[in-house]
């Protein structure tokens, strides 16, 4: 791919993965705010579930069926393109009608897994998405193997902006006619499936009316079949795995975290009320890692060619900058959420409930930010399989953490296990990185940053010897989070600057502000 063409593409993708991280985090504020923490609560616990599923079924294929088109162009065996393709398509189909169907025969043991039977119709709902998902995947991977990333961009900003209308209307429509909260949450199921088919529609004729022309060859069997398959999926799956991180660990709370509640801390009730509590935590945390994991993760394809190119001082400087803007962006946000824990709540939630669970999950996005970039630079320098381990192993360390803390703690119990289950992988992925190439990083500048974004953060904290923000209305609440974080990241900003915290190199690593540059 020439230089520009690769600027362009990771701009477009940058641009719509930001956009479609946005919408798929920020519509949990008003739906919590339309139907009630009840409704988010049971949506946070099944769909991490169906997350799961979707990833296992889908993440991978995309970048897997590129990778072989593109290998195929590349060597001058084109042919191979429609076998790969349909090899995908039969793919797609036996993994969407496996993971449906797994999710139907078992969604009443799941649901007694993830919070009782009040979750059963929603995981039922929502199972019938998988059907259509991995087909969207094919199609999405198909287009980038020939170097077209805008097919793929706009089809997911189309799925989540058509997912989030659904989801928001259902929402608003069965609240008005006063069903009760387990119909509800079923119903805002049926946004993931209308969006998934939307974006399938888009990408289907966009498909018909492109120009790339695939040779079609005659007698595709069983063993082409096997031959592809058996590519596609050893690419696939441990990217799968690697992807799951969030929410692999969200699914591991969906299953101890009620379980510990019900026992310690109440019946059914009460643990889809508390959970609810904790998917406002999840909600901002997600808002919290969006802008640094969209701009930072398209950096990765470019470690992938430094190293098999053995260009390995080149993938150094790449990978200290990577985590030099990860704790960039990711300390001032996770800083200035403990800090406005309260308005924030007060502002998007209406009340100050889980507002100390609130902070310790606060704490916690910037390692999550840090963990998912550090996975992606293990996938980047082709330790797949190492980031997948270390990720399973995360999980685990999630629910034992769960088991310890959640009885003593209540909800703050999980919020802490989260906090120190993503603290351990940063540190483990730093030492595998640390052992595949010599890095020299810059522990002056991270000091700077960590240390500008905790002394602001205590300023602006100081208001609060002056003000009540609990009493606030939520208008008072927002003028605040807006005026106070305003003047926050641009004292941030400057400070880092005066200090040479950052410099220009390290700001023209950044897709969007290198394209605005020019």
């Amino acid at each position: 791919m020439k230089p520009s063409l690769f600027l362009k593409s990771t701009l477009i993708l940058t641009i719509a993965t930001l956009t479609s991280k946005l919408l798929g985090s920020l519509f949990r504020v008003p739906l919590q705010n339309i139907a009630g923490d009840e409704v988010l609560g049971i949506f946070s616990l099944v769909y991490p579930v169906y997350m799961v599923a979707l990833i296992l079924s889908v993440a991978g294929i995309p970048i897997a069926i590129s990778k072989l088109i593109a290998e195929a162009r590349s060597s001058g065996t084109e042919a191979d393109i429609h076998h790969i393709q349909k090899t995908a398509r039969i793919l797609a189909l036996l993994l969407g009608i496996s993971s449906m169907g797994f999710l139907l025969v078992f969604s009443h043991p799941i649901s007694q897994m993830i919070g009782g039977s009040a979750t059963e119709p929603s995981l039922i709902v929502v199972s019938f998405t998988l059907l259509v998902a991995p087909y969207m995947a094919v199609d999405r991977g198909y287009f980038q193997g020939f170097e077209d990333m805008r097919p793929t961009a706009i089809s997911q900003v189309i799925e989540q902006f058509i997912r989030v209308l659904i989801i928001l209307a259902a929402a608003y429509a069965l609240t008005a006619m006063d069903y009760n909260d387990t119909t509800i949450a079923a119903g805002i199921m049926i946004g993931s499936f209308i969006g998934a088919t939307a974006s399938l529609i888009y990408l289907k004729n966009r498909l018909q009316k492109s120009t790339i022309q695939v040779q079609v060859v005659q007698g595709y069997s069983f063993s082409i079949f096997k031959k592809w398959g058996k590519k596609i999926l050893s690419v696939s799956l441990p990217i799968a795995i690697g992807t799951l991180t969030m929410a692999l660990f969200n699914v591991v709370d969906s299953v101890t975290v009620p379980y510990n509640l019900q026992v310690h801390h109440g019946g059914d009730d009460q643990v889809t009320f508390l959970y609810g509590i904790y998917g406002r935590g999840l909600a901002l945390v997600q808002i919290a890692t969006v802008f640094a994991t969209s701009v930072i993760l398209p950096l990765i394809p470019s470690l992938t060619k430094h190293v098999n190119d053995g260009e390995l001082k080149e993938a150094g400087d790449l990978i200290e900058t990577t985590r030099g803007l990860t704790h960039v962006l990711s300390w001032p946000v996770a800083i200035l959420l403990i800090v406005l824990t309260v308005p924030i709540n007060i502002a998007l939630f209406t009340d100050t409930e889980g507002s100390l669970m609130i902070s310790i999950v606060s704490l916690s996005s910037a390692f999550i930010s840090l963990t998912l970039v550090g996975t992606a630079i293990l996938q980047g320098m082709n330790a797949t399989r190492i980031a997948a381990i270390i990720i399973l192993g995360g999980a685990a360390v999630k629910g034992i953490s769960n088991f310890l803390f959640v009885p003593v703690f209540g909800i703050e119990g999980a919020a802490l296990g989260s906090l120190v289950t993503y603290m351990l992988v940063v540190i483990i992925n730093s030492r595998m990185i640390q052992q595949r190439i010599q890095l020299n990083p810059d522990h002056g500048s991270l000091a700077k940053v960590i240390g500008t974004a905790t002394v602001l953060g205590g300023i602006t904290a100081l208001t609060y010897l002056f003000i009540e923000p609990s009493e606030w209305s939520r208008g008072g609440a927002l003028l605040f989070v807006v005026l106070a974080s305003s003047t926050y990241m641009i004292l941030y900003g400057f400070s880092l600057l005066q200090w040479k915290a950052i410099d220009q190199r390290m700001l023209q690593q950044v897709p969007f502000l290198s394209k605005w540059k020019r």
